[in-house]
């Protein structure tokens, strides 16, 4: 399919460079004690917000494709409706579908796996355990669970991956306790063997991402496969001790564990077993699916061994890639994204962030696709994350991504280019506000470094968010401060600053606008018309 791009008669593009400036985890909320931002000294935020701001973006429920308003927003959904300027059913709400239409149990892959596990093999169902809706839901948990007892697999085991960042930061027991029901219930009423099996904090176990830190996904191996972590009778048991051993400990950072009893680990994955990993959302899913699938040239860890076993997914984490090879829900199909068009029409770009963002500047914002979609005329720069708290060094690398832009801006070789600064969200989720504002600090002087070199060489700035987080730092209940670390429901900004003289861009008066509007708008800016069925520009 050829893509084209219509020179617009009404917005020429500027003679400098067009420059998208995501801050990660930035909403817009209520200006009191517990907003990061609003605390925050940032005063080339507070030029360019309250001179150049021209809409209050959605980023959340269904303006980025999930299934209700009452669904918190995320760094993947976000980038995806950037990147693609149409909002395309995600994960959560796909899941919701297949499994309410029961599509996903009539499937080939489901039907496998009862069938390997009717043969004596164990299913074993690895992920998040919580109802923060951004990488999984225990309701899609529950109803497999369920299903495979309706369906008579007589051993199952949970992995139990503890989140305490997309929820309350210690509620990992609330989650737990509803598990331990339902699995006690099926094995009085149904004669199974259904129990958790181990688990752990999802930022020391199993939920890497990008590759920034292989020894998370190890331990997790160790945990699940190999039943090798500190063992205790139940998964309450491990919290509970965790807890009282550490008081300031959250449930992300909980360390692994392995639930054994007089005979050893009671749920290490074996030779014909079957496993799922039942997150919806692709990012900290990739590396454990590696894990299991790739053969003997594997080398990110010493595996000890690698179990003969049926490994799926919820959904394909990685269409380029195709990993995992099997998996229960398709993902959406997101095709003809704004750099696919940029591209074609022989527009040079380029994408900077820090690892911990770097995917989603590149393969969400591409519409889940890796690698560049044309090399060249696409530049993608990585700047390392360090491996630490994000509250222990909250500038991140915020400078380093900066510098990056800076040199490639000035470069003279790129039209535009889109940058993320992760330190709002990834701060944000720590839930300490002196990091959060220190973060925002240090993104408030990056930015206006980044603006500025783009007035100077005769370009346009555009400044917005992903999803909001680091400005609801804690909630009150009890006239006690509970640490607040999950993604929120505010609207985001956006800004544009020309270097032209008198420029300026007047609102479109878009109603309800959201993060699918950013496309359109960043096409007339460059001097081209929105396509045809992208959502409407913000500018008019």
């Amino acid at each position: 399919m050829q893509l084209e791009l219509e020179k617009s008669q009404r917005f020429e593009g500027p003679n400098g460079p067009v420059l998208l400036i995501i801050m990660d985890g930035v909403g817009l909320g209520e200006q009191g004690p517990a907003n990061a931002f609003y605390l925050a000294r940032t005063p080339n935020l507070d030029n360019i917000l309250s001179t150049h701001m021209i809409a209050r973006l959605k980023a959340h429920g269904t303006a980025v494709g999930l299934p209700s308003d009452k669904d918190m927003g995320n760094s993947e959904v976000g980038h995806n409706a950037l990147g693609a300027g149409r909002v395309f059913a995600q994960g959560a709400r796909l899941v919701n579908q297949a499994i309410e239409s029961k599509k996903v149990f009539n499937g080939r892959v489901w039907k496998a796996m009862l069938q390997r596990c009717g043969k004596g093999g164990t299913l074993h169902m690895i992920g998040l355990l919580s109802d923060g809706n951004v990488h999984s839901h225990i309701d899609h948990l529950f109803a497999l669970v369920k299903q495979a007892a309706g369906e008579q697999v007589g051993r199952l085991r949970i992995h139990a991956l503890l989140d305490g960042r997309d929820v309350e930061e210690k509620s990992a027991l609330k989650y737990i306790d509803m598990t331990e029901h339902l699995l006690s219930s099926l094995n009085r009423e149904r004669g199974v063997d259904y129990r958790i099996a181990s688990g752990g904090g999802r930022m020391v176990t199993t939920m890497d991402r990008y590759e920034a830190d292989w020894s998370v996904v190890e331990r997790g191996w160790k945990a699940h496969v190999l039943g090798q972590a500190r063992r205790f009778g139940s998964a309450r048991e491990a919290v509970g001790t965790y807890y009282r051993e550490d008081p300031s400990i959250t449930d992300q950072y909980l360390p692994s564990f392995v639930v054994a009893d007089e005979s050893g680990p009671v749920g290490s994955i074996l030779d014909g077993d079957c496993v799922l990993f039942f997150n919806f959302r692709g990012d900290r899913a990739i590396e454990i699916s590696r894990a299991f699938e790739e053969g003997p040239d594997f080398d990110k860890f010493d595996r000890v061994r690698a179990p003969d076993v049926l490994y799926a997914g919820m959904m394909e984490y990685d269409g380029d890639t195709h990993v995992p090879k099997e998996y229960l829900v398709e993902p959406p199909a997101i095709d003809r994204t704004i750099s696919e068009y940029l591209c074609a029409m022989g527009i040079t770009s380029f994408a900077v962030a820090e690892t911990q963002k770097f995917g989603h500047v590149t393969y969400f914002w591409n519409g889940n696709r890796s690698g560049y979609i044309d090399g060249n005329l696409e530049k993608y720069i990585e700047v390392p994350s360090d491996k630490m708290r994000f509250d222990e060094k909250p500038e991140m690398k915020a400078f380093e991504v900066a510098r990056e832009v800076e040199d490639l801006l000035v470069s003279g070789n790129y039209k535009w280019g889109r940058v993320n600064f992760a330190n709002g969200d990834m701060v944000g989720h720590t839930g300490v506000l002196d990091a959060a504002i220190k973060a925002m600090e240090a993104v408030d002087t990056c930015v206006g470094r980044l603006v500025d070199k783009v007035i100077g060489l005769g370009g346009v700035a555009l400044v917005t968010a992903d999803h909001g987080n680091c400005e609801i730092m804690f909630t009150e209940r009890d006239g006690r401060r509970i640490p607040f670390t999950a993604h929120t429901l505010n609207p985001v900004p956006f800004a544009i600053v020309d270097s032209r003289p008198g420029k300026g861009f007047g609102s479109s008066n878009v109603r309800e606008p959201g993060l699918a509007n950013v496309a359109a708008t960043l096409l007339n800016i460059l001097g081209y018309e929105k396509v045809k069925d992208y959502e409407d520009s913000l500018i008019g």
